[in-house]
């Protein structure tokens, strides 16, 4: 019996004719990644570089969300061409790459997506989800097409690359990380500085110039309109955990009487 892999994140990005608005899932949970999946949401980006998250949740994941109409993004923690092997191997099939500073760190991205001999990715599609155990017609030939890769702008050498890491050939999108861009720029924990603002503003139009979607991480809801007003294709506006982390505070606040008078303090 032939079998298909899903469409990838680049072509759900050509053929939407509004911004995909998605949130991350950080908890390592196959029932909370389940339960995101089925919200409605645009798509999900798996994280981990700063989540519980390894192969195996991230495979239990794959397979909760699979049977919902949403896009699944995975970030591995590093740029690792064994790494993004595994991964795609599992069947991850859109990658976000963190931290991305330069055309030589792009190029090498992408080829640990390509078999060769337009890339340097093993080759191992018999033993592999990716290829349905080689029930997948051609998946050898045809790999590339059913893989996205994102590259994530998130310091003040990936801005000033921004327009050469764009003309990379295989990466279909950028996705800029506000937070290590403040840090980078010495205004750590400021996201919404004037001068992070300006940079998030030159890398999406970059994007548009170069005819490339361009995403950004925004939870505040006037900063997330003002990024889709100057051309953000997808967002991110929110994550499992922050949610259950500010409702259930919000339910301890409201039904137990705090000593000072205070609500209890948010991180």
């Amino acid at each position: 019996m032939p079998f298909r892999v899903e469409d990838t994140f680049r072509s759900a990005l050509a053929a939407a004719d509004r911004p995909l608005a998605g949130m991350w899932v950080c908890s390592g949970s196959p029932l909370i990644a389940e339960l995101c999946a089925g919200s409605g949401l645009d798509w999900l980006l798996v994280d981990a570089e700063h989540s519980p998250n390894g192969l195996e949740s991230i495979l239990a994941q794959l397979q909760a969300i699979h049977g919902y109409p949403v896009h699944t993004m995975v970030r591995p923690p590093v740029n690792d061409t064994v790494l993004i092997k595994q991964y795609l191997d599992l069947g991850v099939q859109n990658l976000l790459i963190p931290m991305v500073n330069s055309v030589a760190e792009a190029e090498a991205a992408v080829a640990a997506t390509r078999y060769p001999p337009h890339g340097v990715r093993g080759v191992g599609s018999a033993l592999a989800r990716a290829a349905r155990w080689n029930r997948v017609p051609d998946y050898l030939a045809r790999a590339g097409e059913t893989i996205s890769v994102t590259v994530q702008i998130e310091s003040t050498a990936a801005v000033e690359a921004v327009e050469d890491i764009l003309k990379v050939d295989g990466v279909d999108a950028i996705f800029v990380g506000p937070s290590d861009l403040a840090a980078s720029m010495g205004l750590l924990g400021q996201q919404e500085h004037a001068e992070v603002r300006a940079a998030v503003e030159h890398c999406l139009a970059a994007a548009t110039a170069a005819g490339k979607p361009a995403g950004v991480n925004a939870f505040t809801p006037d900063t997330a309109q003002h990024y889709l007003d100057l051309g953000a294709k997808f967002i991110l506006v929110g994550a499992d955990v922050s949610l259950l982390a500010r409702g259930s505070e919000a339910l301890a606040a409201k039904y137990i009487p705090q000593a000072d008078g205070g609500t209890p303090a948010s991180y």
